[in-house]
Formats: structure tokens, sequence, C-alpha cells
């Protein structure tokens, strides 16, 4: 595909004559800076929902598991991506979940309904297994806490089982349990999408925002280190949003330190110029989070900053049909199986550069999920398999590590249901450490190739190292595990630097990652 794309845009043949080449460019400057990329926001989500966690992360008898059941064939791909924080165990599935059911003897451990996506959860795979299981994956837990149909006593008996050293009634049962240091977790989710009336437990935003207030001190008592996310709203689109926020941040701002935001982008009516335009309600909705949390600052006269935990965004529709024809009360089904498609890659890296722009109040993000449920990483029996969203995420990851510049695109944009939304989609990452300069960006046009300009001058004795081009002719086209690479990443020489002048050909609807060295 490489090669013939190339001919197409640079020149050679008739067909080159019918595309048209637009320019844009880029602005930056190396000391107006966003802010340094905290890591964790390229961190990701396991929950006991579908095969996520059964046959995708666990599978004892595999032959690509290890003596504990874990596979290492997905492993592999999450330290290939290099996932710095995995989210566990819900979602909605933790406002149903009593912990203690998941440690002590497997044999011993009770099955149960889970209403949350009507299965039942076998109890299986738990916390000792799941912290065995980030280990070997290099990655650490952000764990939630159920606070739907439990509460703040059983948040304060969780952390005191996974953070005191020992000598207390829980932490005796997790040395009992094999796990005689603490598992010293960080990060806690003080529930799940509580303003949503699907939530088992489902609270006002005042009920919550005291329940969250609570649990936070508590175990904040138990562990003063730990950091807490309070939630936000399910989506921009529910009928208490901003309220929701608002409240909650009046009840719980002494002990909150992250607000959760949830989102997820769908194309059910095959409109691709809205759907890649969807991006644009991303940073809206951010923007919007940020303004309350700021106007509770200022109520409350404070001098803490709330910032944000993206801590649920993807593209999420193509299984919708499918799902509402699954059975009630079975155990680990095919459910929430999105396989996703090259333009679903487009939208993924938009958003992963609407995160970076965001940097200064974005401080966690978890793309949702991270094996086989609305994932990147897909497997079966006989294999596992990168989905197309998999490569801009993993890219990201890898190079998006250091400085968000300011990034100004210049350029035409396009009308949307969401707005104005520019063709030329771009954020640049300075990586002081590596000596490294990273510019991300989308093409959204269908048609027409750009030439995009930046003035580097600031980065002067800098080279191009390599230009990482992701593209298809079909935006429909699909890795399966017969044809895996059906959308992947080739090298690409459409970027040159000349006289501090870097200019590159950006193809019609492509995702482009840009590395300088010096």
């Amino acid at each position: 595909m490489a090669p013939l794309l190339i001919d197409l845009i640079m020149g050679n043949g008739e067909k080159t004559m019918a595309k048209k080449l637009q320019k844009a460019e880029i602005c930056v400057d190396r000391d107006i800076a966003i802010s340094e990329v905290d890591k964790r926001i390229y961190s990701s989500f396991i929950e006991h929902l579908g095969r996520a966690v059964y046959e995708g992360i666990y599978q004892p008898g595999s032959k690509f598991a290890d003596k504990d059941g874990l596979r290492k064939d997905t492993i592999k791909l999450i330290r290939e991506i290099g996932v710095p924080v995995v989210r566990y165990p819900g979602g909605n599935f933790v406002s149903g979940f009593h912990w203690e059911d998941s440690v002590g003897p497997v044999a011993k451990r009770p099955h149960r309904i889970d209403p949350a996506w009507n299965v039942i959860e076998t109890n299986e795979f738990g916390l000792h297994e799941f912290m065995n299981w980030t280990k070997k994956a290099d990655t650490q837990p952000m764990m939630a806490v159920n606070l739907g149909t439990r509460g703040i006593e059983d948040a304060k008996n969780l952390i005191e089982y996974c953070n005191v050293k020992s000598g207390s009634y829980y932490s005796d049962m997790r040395i009992k349990n094999g796990a005689k240091d603490p598992f010293d977790i960080k990060l806690w989710c003080l529930g799940n999408e509580m303003d949503g009336p699907w939530q088992m437990g489902h609270k006002t935003a005042q009920e919550y925002g005291r329940t969250a207030a609570e649990a936070g001190r508590i175990m904040k008592f138990v562990d003063p280190d730990i950091e807490c996310v309070a939630c936000g709203s399910s989506n921009m689109h529910m009928p208490t949003f901003a309220s929701w926020e608002a409240t909650v941040l009046q009840e719980s701002y002494d002990t909150t330190d992250y607000l959760s935001l949830h989102t997820y982008y769908g194309n059910p009516d095959n409109n691709t110029p809205d759907f890649l335009a969807s991006s644009v309600d991303m940073d809206h909705f951010i923007s919007a989070v940020v303004s309350v949390c700021d106007y509770v600052k200022a109520v409350k006269k404070s001098n803490k900053t709330i910032n944000l935990s993206f801590d649920e965004w993807n593209v999420w529709y193509h299984s919708n049909e499918e799902d509402k024809k699954l059975k009630k009360w079975v155990q680990h089904p095919h459910q929430l199986e999105d396989i996703y498609n090259f333009e679903d890659a487009l939208l993924v890296g938009s958003m992963l550069i609407t995160l970076l722009r965001h940097a200064d109040r974005v401080k966690i993000a978890c793309l949702a999920q991270l094996v086989n449920v609305i994932a990147p990483i897909m497997t079966s029996d006989t294999g596992a398999w990168r989905q197309t969203i998999f490569y801009p995420y993993m890219q990201a990851c890898q190079f998006g590590r250091g400085i968000v510049l300011n990034t100004v695109v210049k350029g035409p944009a396009y009308e949307s249901r969401h707005g104005d939304a520019p063709y030329i989609d771009s954020v640049v990452v300075d990586d002081p450490e590596s000596g490294s300069l990273t510019i991300f960006a989308v093409n959204k046009n269908l048609e027409d190739a750009y030439e995009v300009s930046c003035d580097l001058r600031q980065y002067e004795g800098y080279k191009v190292a390599e230009h990482i081009l992701l593209t298809n002719d079909d935006l429909k086209a699909v890795n399966t595990e017969a044809h895996p690479d059906q959308v992947a990443p080739v090298s690409y020489n459409g970027t040159t630097l000349e006289k501090n002048l870097l200019t590159s050909v950006l193809p019609a609807k492509s995702w482009n990652v840009i590395r300088l060295t010096k």
C-alpha cells in the first residue's frame, strides 16, 4: 500500500493529477508549553466483563498460559504498548462487587450473579491474581471500590487489606492468603458512574458526594499517600451534567484529587466526517469539566486544584446489536467485542491528541478496555492479535513523553454536528530527556493530501528520524486473526527538514507520527 500511496501523492503517474494537495501550517514555540505529560494518561482498563478477564488475560489450560493461568501472549502485547496503569475491577461491575469473594482459596470462592452485565461471576480470578498479573505485565493498579451496594466501611476494609503491612484483621488475612507484602495500591476510584440509573446503588449527586467524601477521608486515614478519583458525569449528555460535578465536588473537595470523565463515540449513521469530528466534542467535554472544577475551587476559596481522570474513553458501537441477543446468567460470554476498522483508528488517534492538548489538567486517562472488550487486543484459543486502534495507542504511549507544546494548526476546517473540525488535527511533544521531538497528526480529509509545514528554527541540529504512517484505502478495513496486518503502520518518506523548515505530506485519511532527533 505505501509505495502506491507515495506515487499518488508525490507526483508519479496520471492518478496523481486527480489528487489535490492542500496546505496547512503547524506553529509551535519551544518556550510556550502546556504541561509535562503524566505517563498515566496512557492507561487502560480491565473489567470483569465478557472475555476481558476470562480468556483475555486469564485462561488456565491454554497453550499460551503460564503456570498461574495468565496468558503470555496478551502480556507480551500489553508490554509492547507500555501501559502504565490498569483500572480494575470495573466499571459497572464494581458496584455489586464483594471484594472478599475474590480472595482466599479459589475452590471456596462463591459464584454470584452480576446484574451489571447479566452474567455469572465465578471469582476464579480475583484481587491477588490481578496484582500478580500487573507485575508480569509491568503495569500499576488503579483500584475501584464499591460505593453502589456497599460503602465506607467496606472501602476502609479493602484498603486495610491491600496497604497495611501486618498486625490487623484484614492485613493478616492478606498474609494468610499468600501475600506477605502489602499491595501498596496508591490510586483509587471512589465508585463508578454513580449518576447513571443503570448503576447498582445509583445515587443523587449529594448522596454520592457525601459518600465519596467520607470514603476518601477514611481511606486516607489508613494510607495518607493515596490519591482518590471521584465520579463525574457518565457522559456530557446526562441531564445532570455539570450540576452533578459541582455538587459532588462541593461535598468531597477536600478528599478528592481527580474527577472522572467517561465518553464513547460511534458511527452508526456511517457519516465518517462527523464521526472523525467527535474529538471536537471530547475537547468541549474536558473544557466544561475543568470550568466546573475551577468554579468550585473559587467558591471554596481553595488553593487546591482538582485535575481530571478520563478513565473511560474509546469507540464503542459495533457490538451493540449482537449484545442484544445475549442470554442472561452465563459465564464470560462474547460481550462488547467491537471489531475496529481503520476509521476507528483515526478517531482514536485524534482522541489521544485531544488528551495531550489538555495535559495540564488531564493527568490520568484509561482507554477502555484492554483485551477483547472494546479493546486494542483480541484473543482466541489459537492466538492474540492487534486491532486497528492498537497502533495509535501504542505509538502515543511510546513517543508521547515529555512536554506538550502549545500547538496551533493554521488550515481549513469543515462543518460537523460537533462544530467546526480542523482537517489537520495535531499536537507536538518535546522530550528533553531523550532529545526528541514528536509530531502527532491526523489528516481527516478523506480525499486530499496536505502539505504541512512547521518552522523548527528553535530545534537547530535536529533531523528527521522517522515518519510512521497508518492509512488504508478502505475506511472499513479491519484486522482479524487470519489477516492481522490489514491495517498496520509503515515507514513513510513524506517528511523533509531543510534550513529548519519541516515539510511533510500527510496522505488523505491518515494517522502520522513524525519523530525528530538531535
